[in-house]
């Protein structure tokens, strides 16, 4: 049986879809892609913005230690769900650091991992990020529930959720500091 051009170019054209699908190779497209399309997060509007009442969320680092969302009430907080094998979660990452590296000493940040803490440690260290990791030690508040990861939010100081995002975003956009240098300059 003789193979035909076009048999040819669909077996290699199956074959590249599957190393995108099925390998690094592919995994660091996808982040290329996410962090590529990521747009700035938006500003929930005053009147849909939902006030987190219910700070009762306790969390464990990855030395062991407990911490009680409680805590930080009354505190600018940014909170983002992520795991290691989620392509928009890796490609916020340096936007992250960012922020981190820049509003670290002012603000709360909170980067709950749904991953192995193993694996999480070594893509942080391979990554060289330095971020606050936190593991769910019970459930979240009901407003920070989500189905999808990524997802971050932005309490202000009043307990207001100002951000809701779902996917990737660049976080470490003038809009987004400008937001943050105004909710920690609030009473």
């Amino acid at each position: 049986m003789k193979i035909r051009r076009k048999q040819l170019v669909n077996g290699a054209l199956i074959i590249g879809i599957l190393v995108f699908l099925f390998t690094p190779v592919g995994f660091q497209f996808k982040v290329y892609l996410n962090r590529l399309l990521a747009g700035n997060p938006s500003v929930v509007s005053a009147e849909n913005q939902n006030a987190l009442v219910d700070y009762n969320w306790h969390l464990v680092d990855g030395y062991g230690n407990l911490m009680n969302l409680e805590s930080k009430r009354g505190q600018v907080v940014l909170i983002n769900f992520w795991a290691t094998w989620c392509p928009p979660c890796v490609a916020e990452m340096p936007s992250f650091q960012k922020l981190v590296d820049d509003y670290g000493d002012t603000m709360t940040f909170l980067f709950i991992a749904e991953d192995d803490p193993e694996k999480v440690n070594g893509f942080l260290r391979k990554k060289g990020y330095q971020l606050p990791v936190f593991y769910n030690h019970s459930k979240p508040p009901l407003l920070l529930q989500s189905t999808s990861i990524p997802v971050t939010y932005i309490v202000d100081k009043k307990g207001n959720i100002v951000i809701s995002k779902t996917g990737a975003a660049n976080w470490n956009s003038e809009k987004t500091r400008g937001l943050l240098d105004r909710l920690l300059n609030e009473n």
